[in-house]
This record gives C-alpha cells, sequence and structure tokens, in this order.
C-alpha cells in the first residue's frame, strides 16, 4: 500500500518553521510509515542561515520544498509582528495551491498541517479532502485566550471596567491585562487577532505542544468548552516537543568549553531568542546589573534596537560586542562571565551541569526548553504572548522570579542584581528550583513511550491510517 503522506505549511521565521518541523520529526520517530513534505514560505531574498542549516538536518522522510519568497516591502509596511508573518504565508498561498496539488497527484495525502499563522492555507483542505489541523507552538493558555477571544473583548474594553482589575481566562490563575498583547481595540494586529480566532472553528484538530501536568487546568476547562459547545475542533497536548542536536558553529565550542570549567549549577544563561532585542539603555543595564550580582553569567548578544522584535525577520549585519559598556568585557571576560554574539547552542548549554538559571524572553520553544532540562528562570517577557508565558511559570507554575521594572519600562541594574542573586543561591530560588526539578519529571514522562502525550498523538494516527 502507498505510504500515507502529510502536508506540512510553517509561516515565515526560524522559531515557526524549526517547531512544526520538530513535530513532524517526531510524527515520524514513532510513526514511520508516514511521509512529510514541507512548504516554506519565506521574506526576502532566501532563508535565514539558521533556518537553512536547520533544514540541513532534516530526516530524509521529510521533504521541504522552499517557496519563492515574499518581497518584503509585502510585510513590513505592518506594525505587527504577528501580521508580517501571516502576510508570509498569505501572499505564499497561489505556490502553496499548486505545490499541493502536484503532491496530491503523486501521493496519498491524509492531512494538511498548518502553523497557527499558516491557517489561511486551511482553505485548501476542503479542497484536495483532506484532514485538517493546526500544529499551535505556544502554550495551552494561548488556544484558551482564541477560543475566549470574543468573551474577553468584551471584558476587555468595557468603559465600566477598572483597568487595574485582573483578567480571567478559563482554567487560569488571574492575570492583569497588561501581560496580554494587545491594550488597544482598534491596532490592526488586535483584529487580526480576532480573525485569527475565529479559523480555530475549521481544522478537525489543534496540536499543542504542551502536557497536561504544565497546564492541567487550562486544558482540562479547554476540553470542557469543547464537549460543552460540541465544538468540531479538538485539542491534542502532544509536548513537550523540542529542537535537539548541535551543528558545530564556533560560537558552541567555546561556550561548551567556558561551562566545563565552572562549577555545577552556578552559570547564569542570558538569552533573549532569534527575535528579541533590548534597548541601548536597557543593554547597558542589564551589562552592569549581571557584572552587580556577582553572579557567573553566559550572555548571547545582540545589536541592540527600541523595537524588541527587530531581529526576527531581519538578520544583523552590526559586531554586537561594539555596544557593551566600555571596560565591561575587560573587567568580565572569562572570570566572570562569557559574552557571545549572536548565537549560541542553547539546547545543549541549558543540559549543561554548570547552567543553573536561565534569563528568558519566554518564548515558548525557550520555556519547554528550560522545563525539561530543569533550569529556573528569571522571566523577561519582550513581545507577542511571552508576557503570557511569563505569568504562567511565574504566577501559575512558580518556577520562575519576574525582574520588576520602573515607570519608564526599564528594569534598572539593581533589580537585575537582585533576582539573579534570589535566583542562584536565595531562598526563594531554592523552592524554585525544586518546583522546576520536579516539572522537569514530569515533561520526560509525557513524551515517554507510554506517556499521555505520546498516546494522544496515537489516537490521531489511528484515524489517518
Amino acid at each position: 500500500m502507498e505510504e500515507p503522506h502529510i502536508a506540512v505549511v510553517p509561516s515565515a521565521g526560524f522559531t515557526h518553521l524549526v517547531p512544526i518541523l520538530e513535530f513532524s520529526k517526531r510524527l515520524l520517530s514513532l510513526h514511520p510509515r508516514f511521509q512529510v513534505t514541507c512548504l516554506i514560505p519565506s521574506v526576502g531574498s532566501s532563508l535565514s542561515p539558521s533556518s537553512q542549516s536547520y533544514l540541513q538536518t532534516l530526516p530524509p522522510t521529510i521533504h521541504p520544498i522552499l517557496l519563492p519568497p515574499v518581497s518584503k516591502e509585502h510585510v513590513q509596511a505592518e506594525q505587527s509582528l504577528a501580521v508580517q508573518i501571516e502576510l508570509s504565508v498569505t501572499h505564499s498561498l497561489p505556490h502553496i495551491k499548486q505545490e499541493l496539488s502536484s503532491l496530491c497527484s503523486r501521493a496519498r495525502v491524509v492531512a494538511l498541517l498548518v502553523d497557527v499563522f499558516a491557517h489561511d492555507a486551511l482553505q485548501f483542505a476542503t479542497e484536495f479532502n483532506l484532514l485538517s489541523y493546526i500544529y499551535l507552538p505556544q502554550a495551552a493558555l494561548i488556544l484558551s485566550w482564541y477560543l475566549y477571544s470574543q468573551e474577553l473583548d468584551e471584558i476587555l474594553f468595557s468603559e465600566n471596567r477598572d483597568p487595574e482589575e485582573s483578567i480571567e481566562i478559563p482554567g487560569f490563575v488571574p492575570m492583569h491585562s497588561r501581560d496580554l498583547p494587545f491594550q488597544s481595540r482598534s491596532s490592526p494586529g488586535y483584529r487580526k487577532f480576532l480573525e485569527r480566532a475565529e479559523k480555530f472553528q475549521l481544522p478537525d484538530g489543534v496540536f499543542v505542544n504542551s502536557f497536561h501536568e504544565m497546564e492541567a487546568s487550562t486544558i482540562n476547562a479547554l476540553r470542557d468548552e469543547i464537549r460543552q459547545k460540541k465544538r468540531k475542533t479538538m485539542v491534542y497536548p502532544v509536548g513537550p516537543i523540542t529542537q535537539s542536536g548541535f551543528n558545530g558553529r564556533e560560537n558552541g565550542s567555546e561556550c561548551l568549553n567556558w561551562l566545563d570549567e565552572q562549577e555545577p549549577e552556578s552559570v547564569l544563561y542570558v538569552s533573549f531568542g532569534s527575535g528579541g532585542t533590548l534597548s541601548q539603555d536597557q543593554l547597558n543595564e542589564l551589562a552592569f546589573g549581571l557584572e552587580q550580582s556577582g553572579k557567573k553569567f553566559l550572555w548571547v548578544l545582540r545589536p541592540p534596537n527600541d523595537i524588541a522584535s527587530a531581529s526576527y525577520l531581519g538578520g544583523e549585519a552590526e559586531d554586537p560586542m561594539q555596544f557593551l559598556p566600555r571596560g565591561f568585557l575587560e573587567r568580565t571576560s572569562k572570570k566572570q562571565g562569557l559574552v557571545v554574539p549572536l548565537w549560541a547552542p542553547q539546547v545543549q548549554i541549558l543540559g549543561h551541569g554548570s547552567t543553573g538559571g536561565f534569563v528568558c524572553h519566554c518564548g515558548w520553544n525557550s520555556v519547554l526548553e528550560s522545563v525539561i532540562n530543569g533550569v529556573p528562570v528569571i522571566a523577561w517577557p519582550l513581545f507577542a504572548e511571552q508576557s503570557m508565558n511569563a505569568v504562567i511559570l511565574s504566577d501559575a507554575l512558580k518556577v520562575a522570579v519576574r525582574p520588576k521594572a520602573n515607570d519608564s519600562g526599564l528594569v534598572e541594574r539593581e533589580e537585575i542584581a537582585r533576582v539573579a542573586r534570589e535566583l542562584m543561591d536565595g531562598k526563594e530560588g531554592i523552592e524554585i528550583r525544586k518546583r522546576m526539578k520536579s516539572l522537569s519529571i514530569a515533561a520526560e514522562n509525557a513524551i515517554k513511550e507510554d506517556g499521555p502525550s505520546t498516546k494522544t498523538l496515537a489516537e490521531v494516527v489511528a484515524t489517518w491510517k
């Protein structure tokens, strides 16, 4: 019998390409009868070097097809990063349809799987008679936010609402409205968010990169909502699924060799993801705060920018080291800390015995990598839904501390030094570390052969056969 095929459509950007392909790799490792073809949109002249390197590591059962790149001018007029990412797919729809048609003519395609920002491609599932799924590379809380968006919209923007009043999403702890990505009903990004929320009624299911022990009450609330309202779309927690492997880039060897020389759990790893940036003022405060803390640190440095998501769809041309405060490297180099430009092997760093904490932007990929490795977090969200993830870590799970910003939004050096010392060897830090270690064990159990996430995936795959 002909091997069944899955068509996969990510959206532009490394942090949306990798999660859906990591899911595909796990699917194929557990169910090797399947084949995956991935139709990859991009913005600009070509994929980023990190994306190109990643594609070279895929197994032969995953077939990447690079779609013609979308011009930057077609997306960057939009201020919202989420809208830019969505447009990368919208402008690629004719090419996606063409490739899907060709694939369906020569293979037994059984399902279409799309990234959350590639929801426009769901329209082809009916045309080609395919089961359809959204892959949400985010928390179950984010799916709950989508499904309850209309109710929350009425609450958030009610004329009588006290702005200090907490927001309650079913199955989750009360949250301040400032931790939601949108503060204005009239913003283009918010309007697109509401449109995107409606698309969650279309597919047969949503795969969520989370697991029951991490978001038990939220997942239970979601399932109750689906059962009570008899929704078509089912929810499948299949995580944690994260990237593994190391491509041997120069920075990687330097980082790991330096960590080998440090004491167990003594190093604070500092990274704001592949797309996050700090302003020059915040970069300065972070540098002085790390120095004042007296703690060992490994810092992945990017050039500063006043737009927090500036690096997401574009590469850096400048040497970031020139933006450090004068004398900082001379005072800290090798003895207290190591600063590396642009990139470091995060998976290996978080898994290293010398790493004892993580200053994290709270992108969901990084959150799961810290959980899997049992590394407690200093939660420092920058954009998108990262503040909601920070609330999961700090308020719901209590495996993170969150620094306080001043009235102008700057986290000052004294506060940075305080939370670094507290996490690494304070009383609160000791309890946080214990809770994170327990959560790490639960994460490991979730994806074992008989684990709940593995069983959930097997149940879905059985319907494809």
